[in-house]
């Protein structure tokens, strides 16, 4: 569910108060400085830099929506670039002959002509910022602001420290990486110093500063007032000294890595106003007892390790108007003084100890909320009717407690939500204080005890301006009859108009047939999930003459569905998941989907397909297929040796580093772009809510296919799990098996297999699951490297096989022993399936599965990462 931007807006203020300072106050208050009416020309020297500095750069607005990280989004108000302040190309402007003074973004001083100072932030420079840049030829610079641009991922050049006079140093959020250089702890007349930085999805910081030169910087800027360190790496401790600046004003230091105690003395600071230090959750500490005189305006540490009890001195913070302790180990009663704090908007108390009764009356005094956030606090009793006093309340997530809202219903004029969170309140009825909630765009409602059909007038309220509705994890009844806004997302175009991209119904128990209205959104639709329903029927034919052009996700699986696939579908040029798993689907193989050049994910697991999937005048191949379950049904045949030829999206492993957890359309939050994907590995089923992009699997399990292993299979280099078991398949095992280095999960159970198991399956060293049993291979296991690792369950079932890890001897090896292991293991071992669900534990999912596949070279670096991101992924 997406936060209100209340939060943020202050921090939108304290930024553009900081450029207004960088950017106005020292262009039309300073006597030396001239203004954009100043008489005074810059020398030609500085303007010929000037324009020699515009040439090393293109303009181009940047797009920063892949680099967006959790702590980003919590530690900074511009985690949407459309949101940016003044965003235009000012160095467009620039132009020869004219006086450099007057140019948009440069300031001069009045007496000399020198330039001073260089605000270039929002400005679209593109391009790779040099050590021997022109800018550094202007030795007289002041301030320089270059926030939010695109300089290439290119280190910080450390000719920055030769600019002795500098006050003002502003480069967050530009896209620079590597080591911050030491050379910038010169800047000793530094007021404002702003490194920002972003994250990768898989945690890594693109800048890291050395703990020494950390400590530097703090020691050398002792008139320091405002610190940005965002989500640069400095895996350090906080210096000591940092206590010393005592006109330290703004500090943010989210995402940092630091670790150890966070010094008490830093909340004494007698001029600090905004304490923001969120996700270091390696970070120590307890709140002070404070005092009147505190200048604190907004404090977040978020999901750090800070514990104890919050002080009743906190209700002295008079000036504090964002409080944000979410994720922390904070216990016991929350203190009476913290409803006085009359100047609050934002109030985030998640996910700690607490062990307060009830939520107090005197949460009407907290007039000014805008954000209110109690999720798992612990509360209990009713929710009190002085929540009417709220007025201004537009985010409320008060979910996952045990509160009763009766008195809701009895209130009069509750304050207009924007976002209501009451998800797991253990609501048994839809809550009818909503009638009146026509300003809502998010509405959670999941994991409750809702029954019956949805009330005909919610679809009168949710027409207006609802974009998120999360009715997962309830017992609605009934057919679907409704209005077409049973969704989890929506979005609204620049022209106002609504349009539904995500429907999300699964896991209810709606019945009956599809409605043809569902059909009305086709050409906006994106992601369409009803999996785990109880629907009935032939598979809908809303994909008739076209209509779902932009569908990329159709998750029918888990249903009643009868009939044979709909060859509409066909039209559906942009499809990447199609998941008909686990319905009542009797046809034969839907050649026609080789032609569809976007499918990544094919299931039709547990249904009653039949016949062959080889077709010598119908198959092609398929070009971006990297996930196909066919397990448990019919089919039947023999494959050709050539039947794995133009497979290309398992022919090559995806380009990157593949610590990376890239997935499938990283577009929508986690919560909305779920097309859940069942995978049997290594023996198990396990739910898969995101898929990533490294995974490829092939299970043909269950059918009632024979003759030869293809030998094509030997293109499928990037193939991770392969499962053909429980088939008829005959011959060896191919040796060309051992070639295929990605694979980590083979299984060959119960076929006909015959012959020597061959030596090559040694070199699959991140194969951690092998399961060779129930054939009718012979003679000894070959010995060494990955194969030792194996218990006998993987080779039980096939008398004619010796050695290692089996009991019995290989003696004369052409002759196989025909007596049976005593000790062979059960068939029971490979036909369990405990499913890991995950669905509750959203993005916890995600990071489990990139990789339950791990081998063991791996798996050191999947446990540094996965306990490393969890406080994360528990958000």
């Amino acid at each position: 569910m997406m936060k209100s931007i209340s939060f943020q807006n202050s921090h939108i203020i304290v930024y553009l108060i900081i450029f207004i300072s960088c950017c106005g106050i020292y262009v039309s208050c300073d006597p030396n400085v001239s203004t954009a009416t100043s008489a005074f020309k810059c020398l030609p020297d500085q303007s010929t830099a000037l324009l020699e500095f515009k040439q090393e750069f293109s303009l181009q607005k940047p797009n920063f929506s892949y680099y967006y990280y959790h702590c980003f989004m919590y530690s900074n108000p511009f985690y949407d670039d459309s949101i940016l302040p003044h965003s235009y190309p000012k160095m467009k402007f620039w132009k020869e002959g004219k006086d450099c003074c007057t140019w948009d973004g440069v300031a001069c001083d009045m007496k000399t002509g020198q330039v001073v100072g260089l605000d270039l932030s929002y400005s679209w420079l593109q391009g790779p910022l040099r050590s021997n840049s022109s800018l550094f030829k202007l030795h007289q610079l002041q301030k320089v602001i270059l926030p939010y641009n695109n300089f290439s991922f290119c280190h910080i050049p450390s000719e920055f420290g030769q600019l002795s006079r500098l006050t003002y140093l502003i480069l967050s959020y530009s896209m620079f990486s590597g080591e911050v250089p030491s050379e910038i702890s010169y800047l000793t007349n530094l007021l404002y110093l702003g490194l920002s930085s972003f994250k990768s999805y898989d945690d890594t910081s693109f800048l890291y500063l050395k703990r020494v030169d950390f400590t530097r910087f703090i020691r050398n800027m002792t008139n320091l007032r405002g610190l940005y360190l965002d989500q640069v790496n400095l895996s350090s401790s906080i210096p000591e000294s940092l206590t010393n600046l005592s006109s330290l004003t703004f500090l943010q230091l989210s995402g940092c890595d630091l670790y150890g105690k966070f010094p008490e003395k830093i909340f004494q600071l007698p001029k600090l106003e905004l304490i923001i230090v969120p996700c270091n959750h390696l970070l120590t500490g307890f709140l002070p007892q404070f005092h009147n005189l505190s200048s604190l305006t907004g404090l977040n540490l978020d999901m750090m390790n800070f514990s104890g009890k919050l002080p009743n001195s906190i209700g002295l913070l008079e000036y504090l108007k964002e409080f944000a302790i979410r994720l922390c180990n904070f216990m016991g009663p929350l203190p009476s003084s913290i409803w006085n704090l009359s100047n609050l908007n934002y109030l985030e108390l998640s996910q700690n100890n607490f062990n307060s009764p009830d939520l107090p009356s005197t949460l009407g005094n907290l007039a000014k909320l805008v954000d209110l956030s109690l999720h798992s606090a612990q509360f209990s009793g009713e929710v009190p009717s002085s929540l009417g006093n709220l007025t201004q309340l537009k985010y409320f997530d008060i979910s996952y407690n045990n509160l009763s809202f009766t008195k809701l219903n009895t209130i009069s004029e509750l304050p207009k939500f924007q976002t209501l969170v009451l998800g797991s309140c253990n609501l048994r009825e839809f809550p009818s204080f909503l009638k009146t909630q026509d300003q809502l765009e998010n509405l959670d409602l999941s994991s409750n005890r809702i029954e019956g059909q949805i009330p005909k007038w919610f679809w009168g309220i949710a027409k207006k301006k609802l974009e998120i509705l999360d009715l997962s994890h309830n017992k609605f009844q009934g057919s679907l009859d409704s209005p077409p806004l049973l969704t989890s997302f929506f979005d609204i175009s620049e022209n106002k108009k609504t349009y539904l991209r995500v429907l999300d119904i699964s896991k209810n128990q709606f019945s009956g047939t599809i409605p043809q209205w569902l059909g009305n959104f086709g050409s906006s639709l994106e992601i369409l999930n009803l999996q785990g329903n109880n629907f009935h029927g032939n598979l809908p034919q809303m994909f008739r003459n076209g209509s779902m052009l932009n569908l990329k996700k159709l998750d029918l699986s888990d249903n009643q569905f009868q009939g044979k696939v709909p060859p509409f579908l066909i039209t559906c040029r942009k499809l990447q998941v199609l998941n008909l798993g686990h319905n009542q689907i009797s046809d034969t193989f839907p050649f026609w989907l080789q032609s569809m050049p976007e499918l990544q994910v094919l299931v039709l697991r547990w249904n009653k397909f039949y016949g062959p999937i080889w077709n010598p005048h119908k198959f092609r191949g398929f070009e971006s297929l990297r996930i196909m379950d066919l397990s448990f049904n019919n089919f039947s045949g023999r494959l050709p040796s050539e039947y794995f030829t133009n497979w290309v999206g398992m022919i090559q492993a995806p380009c990157g580093n593949k610590k990376t957890l890239i997935y499938m359309e990283d577009r929508y939050p986690f919560t909305y772009e779920r097309a859940s994907t069942i995978v049997t590995n290594k023996g198990v089923e396990m739910e898969l809510d995101r898929i990533l992009k490294t995974l490829t699997s092939i299970d043909l399990s269950n059918n009632r296919f024979d003759g030869e292993i293809p030998s094509s299979i030997d293109n499928l280099q990037a193939l991770v799990v392969l499962n053909l078991s429980s088939n008829s398949f005959t011959g060896s095992i191919p040796p060309y098996l051992g070639n295929m280095s990605e694979l980590e999960s083979l299984d060959l159970s119960k076929n006909k297999l015959s012959g020597r198991i061959p030596q090559q399956l040694a070199n699959l060293t991140f194969l951690e699951y092998l399961n060779l049993s129930q054939n009718q291979l012979t003679g000894p296991i070959p010995q060494g490297k990955q194969l030792n690792t194996f218990s006998s369950s993987s080779f039980a079932g096939n008398p004619g096989l010796c050695g290692s890890p089996l009991s019995r001897y290989c003696g004369n090896v052409d002759s196989p022993v025909v007596h049976h292991d005593k000790e062979v293991e059960s068939e029971d071992g490979f036909t369990w399936k405990p499913v890991a669900v995950g669905y509750g534990f959203g993005i916890v999912v995600g990071f489990v599965i990139g990789h339950v596949i791990l081998s063991q070279r791996r798996s050191n670096w999947f446990w540094r990462s996965f306990v490393g991101k969890f406080i994360y992924a528990a958000c």
